[in-house]
């Protein structure tokens, strides 16, 4: 007997007490990010003593010989330490640090531009970060957004989209905002009790409609500014690996409900790696279940997403790079040799069909300009203490990095 998918309406979700609630560090104060300050000693000090015992003339002599060297030295450090803010992004020659107004420990985790305005964006984050940018991404301030503030949760903020002036937000605990005046208010849409796992990703797909995906594999549409959403699956993900399990899907007993990541192509289809990284499934548009599929590595897979010519790219925990053979649907794979120091790959992004950019963990940042047969390290992003676990671009010209601890990088071209 298989689960099926319930069909969700509105219902009034503001006296839902989600148990995770205590998860959520609380808020801290927003505070400047200042440099420490350089003390500098000077030679003569520290060698004062050891000529002490030198006779007059020759101590007179060093002394002056001395004092002109510190007095050398300590100028050519400070000069080097005024140079020291901006030595990260002179060496990032495709991208650039852009330092944002947020507490110590947020991650960012999405990032989006009304399609009508392309200087008008917002990222998202953990601990309730919400910020808008008016010029192009290179300054941000918070947003605050009413609705969203009125409960003691601390909200974490997954995912945006915007088809015209039309977006949609959404987060856990579980929360959905949208806005038909290109993000200048938001509404927020109450849910239903019934949804099942946390809302991960959402798209805006036309007048008033969406797709939305949670953490468990369900898929709802909506056509009427999310009143109404339909489900799109007719069964859970552990009813299909119930039911599929005896066919040899490696791994699939194991499985924890939940997904690690999802990511969808911009023809509709979806690919999602389980949360333990044992297998992977797909989904394409009318198709009544998820199709799960065992990985092709022996290594346990840690993202999965779509190349910019239909093919897949599969990253596996410890740095590894694969690529499926065709554009099409595949469980054949083959890896890419790629320079990641032994840390892992977090993401691809592609910026054009034949380039595309890698991040991963301790600033790895790789770059391909043949389609992905090979990729090139970009050493100066060594020098960036965070990791880097999402890129997006917006188009040929507009792209981001988000990172850890408020990390975020603006390519340049």
């Amino acid at each position: 007997m298989t689960m099926a998918m319930p069909n969700l309406q509105v219902s009034d979700c503001y006296n839902l007490k989600p148990s995770l609630t205590s998860l959520f560090a609380p808020r801290l104060l927003h505070c400047p990010l200042t440099q420490p300050h350089l003390r500098f000693i000077s030679k003569a000090s520290l060698q004062q003593s050891h000529h002490s015992s030198s006779s007059p003339s020759t101590f007179v002599n060093r002394r002056q010989l001395i004092s002109q060297t510190a007095s050398l030295s300590l100028s050519v450090a400070t000069l080097s330490a005024l140079q020291l803010p901006a030595k990260s992004e002179e060496g990032l020659s495709e991208w650039e640090r852009v330092y944002l107004p947020v507490d110590p420990g947020v991650v960012l985790l999405d990032i989006a531009f009304v399609p009508d305005d392309l200087n008008h964006g917002f990222v998202l984050g953990t601990r309730q970060t919400i910020l808008e940018t008016k010029d192009g991404g290179n300054t941000w301030v918070p947003r605050s957004i009413p609705s969203a503030e009125d409960e003691d949760f601390n909200y974490r903020f997954n995912s945006i989209s915007f088809k015209g002036k039309e977006g949609w937000i959404v987060g856990k605990p579980a929360i959905l905002l949208y806005t038909s005046d290109a993000g200048e208010s938001w509404e927020r849409i109450p849910l239903s009790a019934q949804l099942p796992g946390d809302m991960v990703y959402i798209k805006a797909t036309g007048e008033k409609s969406a797709e939305m995906v949670t953490d468990q594999g369900a898929i709802y549409v909506t056509s009427n500014r999310g009143y109404n959403w339909r489900a799109a699956i007719q069964e859970s993900v552990s009813a299909t690996l119930n039911r599929t399990v005896s066919s040899g899907i490696s791994g699939a007993s194991y499985y924890t409900g939940t997904f690690n990541t999802v990511n969808r192509s911009p023809d509709g289809r979806y690919v999602a790696v389980s949360s333990r990284g044992n297998f992977y499934l797909t989904w394409e548009p009318g198709q009544p279940f998820w199709q799960p599929h065992n990985r092709a590595v022996a290594r346990r897979i840690q993202n999965m997403g779509w190349r910019a010519d239909g093919g897949l790219w599969l990253l596996v925990r410890g740095g590894g790079l694969f690529l499926s053979k065709g554009t099409g649907l595949t469980e054949d794979f083959e890896e890419i040799p790629v320079q990641s120091r032994g840390f892992g790959i977090l993401d691809v992004g592609y910026r054009s069909m034949e380039e595309a950019w890698a991040a991963g963990g301790s600033g790895v940042l790789l770059r391909t300009t043949n389609g992905g047969k090979s990729w090139t390290r970009d050493k100066a992003a060594d020098n960036i203490a965070a990791n880097l676990y999402s890129v997006k671009f917006i188009n040929d010209k507009k792209g981001f990095v988000l990172g850890n601890d408020g990390v975020l990088l603006r390519y340049l071209g």
